[in-house]
């Protein structure tokens, strides 16, 4: 079994900036993917942004030049760096993580975007 906890979300006002960290633990051999994912109030949940094991990242076009994803695969953590946050970037943050073709889920972490 693999555990996914993430956390650094919170309330920030429009055009701050915050960071997630997504760590992976557990029964870990070979992570492929890790991405984030969000749900809003009301919608389905949807891909922030994916990495890699080689680096290779992927947007949704509406965080792309706002939000960057990295990763330390030697720590099996995942980040997700937040700049110019708008309202509609409130939802709740999931991280994933892909192992042998599962996928692993973290309980996720608020982000709430507000004056």
């Amino acid at each position: 079994q693999v555990h996914v906890v993430e956390s650094g979300g919170g309330l920030v006002q429009p055009g701050g900036s915050l960071r997630l960290s997504c760590a992976a633990s557990g029964r870990i051999d070979s992570i492929n993917d890790m991405g984030w994912y969000r749900q809003a109030p009301g919608k389905e949940r949807e891909l922030v942004a994916i990495i890699t094991t080689g680096g290779r990242t992927n947007y949704a076009d509406s965080v792309k030049g706002r939000f960057t994803i990295s990763r330390d695969n030697a720590k099996n953590t995942v980040y997700l760096q937040m700049n110019s946050l708008k309202p509609e970037d409130t939802a709740v943050y999931y991280c994933n993580v892909r192992q042998w073709s599962v996928a692993y889920w973290g309980q996720g972490t608020q982000v709430s975007v507000s004056s």
